[in-house]
């Protein structure tokens, strides 16, 4: 495999199971809308899976246990030793994918993304899909040897409070809420304040991706898109994940300078210094 494309089908992946350069994960998170919270998808996991892939724990694996903030990613140099402890290293392929239609294994992609690591795919299907395709699954856990990666963190992948604040006063940096109107417009309040951070404008994910969204053309996906391919773009959400979904779809349609604002609304919610508004998209 000298090229790897940021998305491949089952068959793809069928035809490569076993391949000394290649890892698959299972990224699956899950929420429990009884409770409100979210659940690892470790126990889904042990229960089945694609044959070969290991488990990434997003939380406990890849975010930084000191912050505020969930899922905030660990500094460039120390997220890709995380990743080496889980075994990808600088000349591996690496396949990822989740059971909730792939935003989870997009956050994974966009970590890999931003230390430099190009040579990852997403899966856009879960392990139902692939078993019900005549694909082997098994309950036998995999762990990959430990590996180095080396880090070449990409310039603008990654987006703090202060750009997105700067950000507010720019027309130049197209700002993307991509939760549901309702959210956006605020008509309630998920987070801290109700509404939006100002200047942004609401592509919702589902509006950006769809069900089964890396499955469309790339044309299909920049047709429900504004701004230019070349505009700076930054997506935003609750916590980081969703926003990574749309950016990944931005990515795959060829916009060239996109990046997710991780603390999204858990974090700015909370600062009341910082614009926020309420109201409809902007026409």
């Amino acid at each position: 495999m000298n090229v790897m494309e940021s998305l491949v089908t089952m068959q793809w992946l069928a035809d490569r199971l076993g391949d000394p350069d290649l890892l698959v994960f299972d990224c699956s998170r899950f929420v429990d809308m009884t409770i409100g919270q979210e659940k690892s998808g470790r126990p889904a996991y042990d229960r089945e899976h694609i044959v070969g892939a290991a488990f990434l724990e997003l939380q406990d694996d890849l975010s930084d246990p000191e912050a505020d903030f969930s899922y905030t990613p660990l500094p460039a140099e120390a997220l890709a030793a995380a990743f080496g402890r889980l075994g990808i290293g600088d000349e591996n392929h690496v396949v990822l994918y989740d059971n909730s239609g792939s935003m989870w294994a997009a956050w994974a992609w966009w970590l890999l993304r931003s230390v430099g690591f190009d040579r990852a795919a997403l899966l856009p299907v879960g392990v139902a899909e692939w078993r019900e395709a005549g694909h082997p699954v098994t309950s036998q856990a995999t762990e990959y040897p430990p590996a180095t990666l080396t880090s070449a963190p990409r310039p603008g992948a990654l987006a703090a409070k202060d750009e997105l604040l700067a950000a507010t006063a720019d027309p130049t940096v197209r700002i993307i809420d991509v939760l549901p109107p309702e959210s956006y417009e605020g008509l309630f309040a998920m987070y801290d304040r109700p509404g939006h951070i100002a200047s942004a404008v609401n592509e919702p994910m589902g509006a950006i991706s769809g069900d089964g969204f890396m499955l469309k053309s790339t044309e299909e996906i920049a047709s429900g898109l504004g701004g230019s391919p070349n505009q700076r773009a930054i997506t935003y959400c609750g916590g980081g994940i969703a926003a990574a979904a749309s950016a990944f779809a931005m990515v795959h349609a060829g916009y060239t300078d996109v990046a997710i604002y991780p603390g999204s609304l858990e974090e700015w919610t909370k600062d009341p210094a910082l614009p926020m508004v309420t109201g409809p998209n902007p026409a």
